[in-house]
């Protein structure tokens, strides 16, 4: 499909099953109609044709005639838009991979951090951030111990600034996510910095031409550095803003101009609307081949680690019967192309049946969203903010640290952070964001030691919990403002780089030497140590997870819960392994002591971690344990042991053998 290069040309294929001619506008032709460029009917709906002298990076559009006329359009399958004339670029689908022997982790080695090019780091500011400036945080993402990045929406959008969630051109990169070609020059130097350190060749400056070009780069950096990339696919609904040359009436039936619109003319969408846009029409087989092709095209043309579908509860339930069918066929397609590759759900009341395999009735998807922990942990930490020192929902968070009622406990993917939540409100009306974990730990002062003590807890269940751990960017960084897209309107809601201080050694400075005092590596901004503790906390709590097979296995018990003590502890460990862990929490404003604990075997053990150390580190005023506990023949908690322990105020310890 679309414009693929061949010999001393490239063939045309297009799905316009209603259209009465397709032909080729080009610079290969002066965007004039000819006969030469004319594509043929196969009689199953597609229009295809070889056109000669055709070559990289010539921009192209397809002339459709319909019953509502004749007129230009993108091609659906089109590898990349050009941003200034809103024409499809011929592009190859070559690249100079690296052979690096990356392999996608486990799932249940996922820790998944979740960001928004446009907005994770913007050294150009007022423009966005672009996939090559992801690049330069590579290093820092692997020095934090995440080993799987997800992207939000990255498909050609309306506008510079966006979610992603309002995709127009699904086989194109957004082009302001790209680097221009006079700006290039320090990318790929430092591009070629990264390789060279690894032992790689380097990029020439035509590998990078192009955001079709420079994702591609980004994800072989990151496989290079231990990474995997997943991307964020929006199949339940597309646009929002589509112009007459768009997917919209595609075949250019009669309808569009009526109102409302007749949306069975219009190929691609049903009647069905969601979130500004419009559903895509499920019960067509062209529509299904769309989407199924545009998952196998990032699979096989990006070489990414998998995807998160966006609100697979929309396609199910707007789907007019199909959606259901739809993501059976899409999860056993992947599969069958990507065993490795992971297939992540978002779906709207959780519902286990999603993950469940195809052949059982399921949809077929290996992990999904869930809410219990997130919900609970907020509540939790907003009841502990408020000026009286009762008891606290300590029973209920425990209740939702698993996601017991997956078959699996790793296929829930636990956070209580996203780019929803925690998203700055576009108007008054909207009511549905939420603040940083930060400010719903102290409202008062989100830099107070309640809010950073409060904070590691939170982050801590996280990373600790049964399920794959997800963090939204800026949460390791204690980030206390709501996050937005729109960096050239809001530069002080960028995330606070130069707090990191000499932590920030592994970011390079702004590549391009523009100015920009809100957000860049090369800002005057004093560093912050409330920043770098935190960071810290993260990163080595992280390194734990790694050290600590239990953490990561689907053994799991609630062993004790008090909500007047403000107090919980839960048993992790590896079936038929052992790797027994324990991990203890006290949301108490206060230090306890003696506080004993029922613990799955007598004898010694070690105190791994504990989130006090990290208060203004090395925190010279550290509460613990010493480092080691002893274990007595003392029944309590359902174990046959016990130990006294020593619990610090608002403090994660872990304990293992």
């Amino acid at each position: 499909m679309g414009a693929n290069l061949v010999a001393d040309g490239a063939t045309f294929r297009t799905w316009a099953p209603h259209a009465r001619a397709v032909s080729v506008l080009g610079d290969f032709n002066r965007f004039t109609e000819q006969e030469s460029a004319a594509l043929l009917p196969d009689g199953h709906g597609h229009w295809r044709g070889f056109i000669a002298g055709v070559a990289e990076g010539h921009r192209y559009k397809f002339l459709i005639t319909g019953d509502a006329g004749s007129g230009p359009k993108r091609d659906p399958y089109a590898r990349e838009i050009d941003g200034d004339t809103w024409s499809c670029v011929v592009r190859s689908a070559s690249f100079p991979w690296h052979d690096t022997g990356f392999a996608t982790p486990r799932f249940p080695d996922f820790v998944i951090y979740q960001l928004h090019v446009g907005a994770f780091y913007a050294p150009r500011a007022p423009l966005c951030g672009t996939f090559l400036d992801v690049m330069e945080r590579v290093p820092y993402l692997t020095d934090l111990g995440v080993t799987v990045l997800q992207l939000l929406p990255i498909q050609e959008f309306p506008g510079a600034f966006s979610l992603g969630y309002n995709g127009t051109d699904y086989f194109s990169p957004e082009w302001d996510f790209a680097v221009e070609d006079p700006d290039l020059p320090p990318y790929l130097a430092r591009a070629n910095e990264l390789l060279r350190e690894r032992g790689l060749a380097p990029y020439a400056l035509d590998d990078l031409r192009g955001e079709n070009k420079q994702l591609k780069a980004l994800i072989d950096v990151c496989h290079a550095c231990g990474l995997a990339v997943i991307l964020d696919l929006v199949f339940n609904h597309a646009g929002g803003n589509f112009g007459t040359e768009s997917l919209w009436f595609y075949d250019r039936q009669t309808g569009a101009d009526e109102s409302p619109p007749r949306y069975g003319n219009s190929l691609f969408f049903s009647d069905r609307t969601w979130a500004g846009g419009n559903v895509f029409e499920f019960r067509s087989d062209g529509v299904r081949q769309f989407l199924i092709d545009n998952a196998r095209y990032f699979l096989d043309e990006f070489r990414v680690d998998g995807f998160r579908f966006d609100e697979v509860s929309v396609i199910d339930r707007d789907g007019y019967g199909r959606g259901w069918d739809f993501c059976q066929a899409l999860a056993d397609t992947l599969r069958s192309d990507r065993p490795s590759a992971i297939q992540h759900a978002e779906y709207w009341p959780v519902n286990s049946w999603v993950v469940k395999p195809t052949f059982d009735g399921g949809a077929g998807f290996d992990t999904t969203l869930t809410d219990g922990l997130r919900i609970a942990v907020r509540e939790v930490l907003a009841a502990a903010a408020s000026p009286q020192d009762g008891p606290l929902p300590m029973t209920e968070l425990g209740g939702q640290l698993a996601a017991e009622y997956l078959h699996d406990l790793w296929r829930g993917v636990q956070g209580i952070e996203n780019h929803d939540l925690v998203l700055q409100p576009k108007d008054a009306g909207d009511t549905n964001r939420l603040q940083r974990i930060a400010r719903v730990a102290d409202p008062s002062n989100p830099r107070s030691w309640w809010a950073r003590s409060r904070s590691r807890v939170a982050t801590g269940l996280v990373l600790t919990s049964p399920g794959i751990p997800m963090l939204f960017m800026g949460q390791e960084l204690l980030a206390d403002q709501q996050w937005s897209d729109d960096v050239a309107h809001h530069p002080e809601l960028l995330l606070d780089w130069p707090a990191l201080g000499s932590a920030n050694s592994t970011l390079s400075a702004n590549p391009t030497g523009s100015a920009n005092p809100t957000g860049s590596a090369n800002s005057t901004a004093p560093p912050d140590s409330t920043v770098r503790d935190f960071q810290r906390f993260t990163r080595e709590l992280i390194a734990v997870r790694w050290t600590l097979p239990g953490l990561r296995g689907e053994g799991f018990r609630l062993v004790h819960t008090h909500d007047a003590n403000r107090v919980l502890a839960f048993h992790r460990w590896v079936p038929g392994e052992g790797h027994d862990v324990l991990v203890v929490v006290s949301l108490a404003n206060s230090n306890q002591y003696g506080y004993r604990i029922g613990f799955p075997a007598a004898g010694p053990w070690r105190e791994v971690f504990n989130s006090d150390v990290y208060d203004n580190w090395v925190n010279p005023n550290v509460t613990g344990n010493g480092g080691l506990v002893f274990a007595d023949p003392l029944p309590m908690h359902g174990f046959g042991c016990s130990a006294e322990l020593t619990l610090p105020a608002n403090s994660l310890l872990l304990f293992a053998r």
